[in-house]
């Protein structure tokens, strides 16, 4: 009887999509005829393909590369065809995912070409031979689930490389935009860009809380300009850090704050309570200044 990988994620989707090692094993006793159709359904595949701009885009002229790819092609489906969904199955579905988010190929080519190979095995079923299988729906079901099961694999593998990128780049972003510098005796700047979350507020309020304590700062200006939008969370975790560097001596003023952020706060009923607000950075400046008593003489 045929086996499926004790794998617990593919263990997992057998059981989900509710397919058992004796359904597979009806499905592979017709391996040979499933096999024998895979260079066909390559070949209607790449027939479809040529008429995509995507073909352009991903091979071009290079017929070297479009060989290798086909190769590639027929490897993965006659693993499939073979009904042995063990750990080389499974490692192979993750390659190919990991490679697709590599080239960042599009998910609409992706689903079309598994829906063009499916469609190919189905018709192997309607041939003259299983189509007098008494079970041939059973077996067309099967097929089907299994197919998507496929599909799964690879979709949930380019999803973790996509997320490990966003991850690596929001990381990236808040490593650049969470520096707290001293810009005059007193009074601290932070700006901040990019996605701001709850994890993301801890950091910055106790980069801030650090900073303050080690520098005596009077005042504090969060420049907010470099968020696109803000949430109830995202104001709350504002008026937080606004309170905590209070406690420590030290005033908050939030810049930058724009037209529709201001409209989004007044409608979700955010309490900014003595919050101190400036529209430009310029004018938390010079708040900055009246908070820690200096005066700046202009120079003629």
């Amino acid at each position: 009887m045929a086996k499926i990988s004790a794998a617990p994620q593919l263990r997992s989707l057998f059981e989900k999509f509710e397919i058992d090692e004796e359904q597979i094993a009806r499905l592979k006793k017709f391996e040979k005829d499933f096999t024998d159709a895979v260079p066909g359904a390559i070949d209607a595949f790449y027939a479809w393909l040529k008429g995509q701009n995507e073909y352009k885009v991903f091979f071009g002229d290079d017929e070297k590369k479009l060989s290798k790819i086909i190769g590639l092609q027929r490897d993965y489906w006659d693993l499939f065809t073979h009904f042995e969904f063990d750990e080389k199955f499974h490692a192979s579905r993750k390659h190919v995912g990991s490679v697709h988010a590599m080239i960042n190929l599009p998910n609409e080519i992706y689903f079309a070409g598994m829906a063009n190979f499916q469609t190919s095995l189905l018709n192997v079923l309607y041939s003259s031979k299983l189509s007098k299988e008494k079970d041939v729906q059973f077996l067309r079901r099967t097929l089907i689930k299994l197919v998507q099961v496929d599909t799964c694999l690879v979709v949930d593998e380019i999803s973790k490389i996509q997320q490990e990128k966003i991850k690596e780049t929001n990381e990236a972003i808040m490593e650049m935009s969470t520096p707290v510098t001293t810009i005059w005796d007193g009074i601290l700047l932070l700006p901040l860009i990019g996605l701001f979350d709850s994890q993301r507020a801890q950091d910055v309020m106790e980069t801030v809380l650090s900073k303050v304590e080690t520098t005596q700062s009077k005042a504090v200006v969060l420049d907010i300009s470099g968020v696109a939008s803000m949430d109830t969370g995202v104001a709350n975790h504002l008026i937080q850090i606004t309170n905590a560097t209070k406690l420590m001596g030290c005033e908050t003023i939030i810049s930058g704050i724009a037209p529709s952020i201001a409209q989004t706060l007044v409608e979700l009923g955010i309490n900014v309570g003595e919050v101190q607000t400036t529209g430009t950075l310029k004018d938390a400046f010079n708040l900055g200044l009246q908070i820690i008593h200096a005066k700046v003489v202009a120079v003629e």
